[in-house]
């Protein structure tokens, strides 16, 4: 084996050996929660007090197996997931949608955010489409509004509840929704680029309930 070959299969075995020790240390931080059990999904780094922060290699929302290796069913409080969503396929998303009702006891909640497909600024839609020009965009699949969004967690059996949003004639919704239960940044009330009323960066905002 070349010089190139050895390094490539040390880099492979020392991130293989890494992801060991993170889903370790996450089973352990699991088992050790107190009661509500809150995780958040595709967390890069950035998580309040109280939620468990989960990124892919340690728990991939599609793979069932991540999930049971971490979780029982019927066992986590709350998920919050802020731009994740758009990252997945149809068929990816609904199977991670149905992943966090299995998983997530009756009564429990799904906190989803999304880029918003009826912002009525044209900017805006050009930075968050697929491809678009905006950080990360070169990976969206999909650009989903608010009907979209929400149908795709009914379809999953949830109940849906919309937190934000712009119609398709341009108007903005918003309920109080509190952020102890999940703050969502790039929100009307968070995100920093919306100021002197302007709501220059918005987000489909949910919240999925499982069912009593």
């Amino acid at each position: 084996m070349n010089t190139a070959g050895l390094g490539r299969l040390l880099f492979s075995a020392r991130r293989r050996l890494g992801v060991y020790r993170d889903v370790r240390n996450l089973k352990k931080r699991v088992r050790q929660s107190s009661p509500p059990l809150r995780i958040v999904v595709g967390a890069g780094g950035l998580y309040d007090p109280g939620w468990i922060p989960t990124d892919v290699d340690v728990l991939d929302i599609l793979d069932e197996a991540h999930w049971r290796r971490l979780f029982r069913e019927n066992s986590i409080d709350a998920i919050l997931a802020e731009h994740v969503w758009e990252h997945l396929t149809a068929e990816q998303g609904l199977r991670a949608a149905q992943n966090c009702h299995r998983f997530l006891r009756r009564d429990g909640y799904l906190r989803a955010a999304v880029p918003d497909g009826f912002h009525p600024d044209p900017q805006y839609i050009e930075r968050v489409r697929p491809g678009g020009s905006g950080a990360g965009a070169h990976d969206h699949k999909l650009l989903y509004n608010h009907e979209s969004f929400g149908q795709l967690f009914k379809s999953a059996g949830f109940q849906v509840e919309l937190l934000e949003y712009f119609d398709s004639a341009g108007q903005f919704h918003a309920v109080g929704w509190d952020p102890t239960l999940g703050k969502i940044d790039r929100s009307q009330r968070f995100d920093e680029r919306n100021k002197d009323g302007r709501l220059v960066y918005t987000s489909v905002i949910l919240d999925a309930h499982k069912p009593a």
